[in-house]
């Protein structure tokens, strides 16, 4: 059954329940909606890396912290189109384009939706985070054809202050909001790993579960350290509170396609295999993530044929 009601002490009940208990229902549920022998894979281009005004402390492309990244400008169309016909011989059904702005100018919109046009053009399902987006820009981007708009909440409300002050967690739900309103699918989820407890993973997942409808697609990121970013050196998160947080949003969201985003590279395949039992049915292919190392396809392809699963030739949800 699909609940939009859930409560905040529901939520963290699910958290704590005894760990194969958790893992057990969750891949029941997900076994009767997904089946499990597909991953969906997708692949994420930096269309315009660094410089970003906000203050992310995790993020290595702000501009406020000293990790040696160079900032690029928006690439040009056809390299962004070369890459998505990569992606899709790599394997990929979904296209991921991320420019590090606060909010972009209508132009700059226009631009992204002249991309969003020439990438579904060759059939991958396109996906765009370009930061906080208005009503007008949200249905310029639906009226290219935009299948998602990714814009994840991150974390709880309680601790958003202690890794953001640069934009207010309403104004993240007011793009949310914007973009449903304009009809295109939302990928909203979060990061864990970030030196936030349990009942903060609680909230993050709270949050995420009470929208109506869920998110369709829902990342799952563990903290990738930077040098020079204000969160490298925080303690790592233990894995298996990974594995609950993925076994939770599939318990929380039954029908949305849970990613195993950021982070990869350095969890071992143990823990990975434990992500996609648990309920995550999507990963991003390729050797980075906008400007962070990711797994790599032949790791990815390696650990799916140990596992009996393969890469979906068709996007997840349809």
């Amino acid at each position: 059954m699909t609940r939009h009601d859930w409560t905040r002490a529901e939520v963290r009940d699910v958290l704590d329940r005894p760990f194969h208990d958790l893992l057990a229902d969750a891949h029941a549920v997900h076994r009767a909606r997904f089946g499990t022998g597909e991953v969906e894979g997708a692949m994420l281009l930096s269309i315009k890396t660094g410089g970003c005004p906000e203050d992310c402390a995790y993020c290595p492309q702000s501009a406020r912290h000293q990790t040696g990244l160079a900032a690029q400008g928006l690439l040009g169309l056809d390299v962004i189109v070369a890459a998505a016909r990569n992606a899709r011989a790599a394997g990929a059904t979904r296209f991921c384009m991320g420019a590090a702005w606060r909010s972009p100018t209508d132009r700059q919109v226009d631009a992204v939706a002249d991309a969003v046009r020439a990438v579904g053009a060759l059939g991958l399902e396109t996906c765009a985070t370009l930061g906080m987006l208005t009503a007008p820009q949200a249905a310029t981007l639906a009226g290219a054809g935009l299948d998602y708009y990714n814009h994840n909440l991150d974390t709880s409300p309680e601790f958003y202050g202690e890794i953001i002050t640069t934009r207010t967690y309403g104004d993240r739900l007011e793009t949310l909001a914007a973009v449903r309103d304009a009809g295109v699918k939302l990928c909203c989820g979060g990061i864990v790993g970030m030196g936030e407890s349990r009942d903060d993973r609680a909230g993050l997942l709270h949050q995420l579960a009470i929208l109506d409808p869920h998110p369709e697609s829902v990342p799952v990121n563990l903290l990738v350290q930077v040098p020079g970013t204000p969160l490298h050196g925080v303690e790592p998160l233990d894995g298996l509170e990974l594995v609950r947080t993925v076994a939770a949003a599939r318990l929380l969201m039954p029908g949305s396609v849970v990613r195993l985003s950021a982070g990869r590279a350095s969890m071992t395949d143990e823990l990975q295999a434990l992500c996609l039992h648990a309920g995550a049915n999507s990963i991003f292919l390729g050797d980075t993530l906008l400007t962070t190392p990711n797994a790599g396809d032949d790791r990815d392809r390696d650990l799916l044929g140990r596992l009996g699963q393969q890469l979906a030739a068709e996007p997840v949800l349809r």
